[in-house]
């Protein structure tokens, strides 16, 4: 018992444990900002294509 709780105060003490929850939060803040962006460059791109797709068979090149 005398152990369990000197492994408690000691990880309560310890600065790493904070640390790398810090780092993780502001990957998973990183990685949606990357996929929002992904996302939305995927929607002009697409609208572009159909687009252009749209323009040559109005021309009859297609």
């Amino acid at each position: 018992m005398l152990k369990l709780l000197s492994t408690i105060r000691s990880f309560l003490r310890d600065e790493d444990g904070p640390t790398a929850v810090e780092y993780a939060v502001m990957l998973a803040a990183i990685l949606l900002v990357v996929i929002g962006t992904v996302q939305q460059i995927g929607s002009t791109s697409g609208g572009i294509w159909t687009d252009n797709n749209q323009k040559m068979e109005d021309a009859g090149m297609k």
